[in-house]
């Protein structure tokens, strides 16, 4: 017999605040609606009745990013929506999260060596928490995709240091300077680029 058995009544739950308020994070995901090709239609098939996306606690598409922190990419990423799918990571409240979902997202897929239109992985865009892979991948691919997102959210800390943003930890913070990829596929010092 331990020392905490027969301490409390029954039905009582000791935890921690950190603990209580990331499992509160985690069971409340908000992706957001954003698909660019074939990989959406996956994407909504989740989010439908036969694989419930609800149940892990992230049914709740957002269609504005500000009321949103998951970022599914699922689908081919050109360099014109290169800008547009930064524009929407940075509009997110932190603590966000990207899911790279399909063979497109993650590294170009059947694009790679000829498509020069294809930015070679969201990466060079965005950081990207969870690959996906897959052309295009299942659902079940994508709900695993959600479950290491809740992992990750399940293990985060509380802030030892003063004057970090918030309760938490925000993380390896986007910046400013983050490469913009370029036809070539390579991404290029933000510094060497004229506007």
């Amino acid at each position: 017999m331990t020392w905490i058995e027969g301490r409390f009544e029954e039905n009582v739950v000791v935890s921690s605040l950190e603990q209580a308020m990331n499992w509160a994070k985690e069971s409340s995901i908000w992706p957001m609606t954003f698909g660019l090709a074939c990989c959406a239609i996956e994407m909504m098939a989740t989010g439908a009745s036969r694989y419930d996306l609800d149940r892990f606690g992230a049914g709740a598409f957002r269609a504005s990013p500000r009321q949103a922190d998951l970022m599914i990419v699922a689908g081919t990423v050109t360099f014109k929506m290169a800008s547009r799918v930064r524009r929407l990571y940075e509009q997110m409240p932190d603590p966000k999260y990207v899911i790279a979902m399909g063979a497109c997202t993650v590294g170009g897929g059947p694009y790679f060596k000829w498509g020069y239109h294809v930015v070679k992985g969201v990466d060079l865009v965005v950081p990207v928490d969870v690959y996906v892979p897959g052309c295009p991948p299942r659902p079940e691919a994508l709900l695993e995709g959600v479950m290491r997102i809740q992992d990750k959210i399940k293990s985060r800390r509380l802030a030892k240091q003063s004057g970090t943003s918030g309760l938490f930890r925000t993380g390896d913070k986007i910046s400013d300077e983050l490469p913009i990829p370029h036809h070539t596929g390579y991404a290029a010092d933000p510094e060497t680029l004229q506007v």
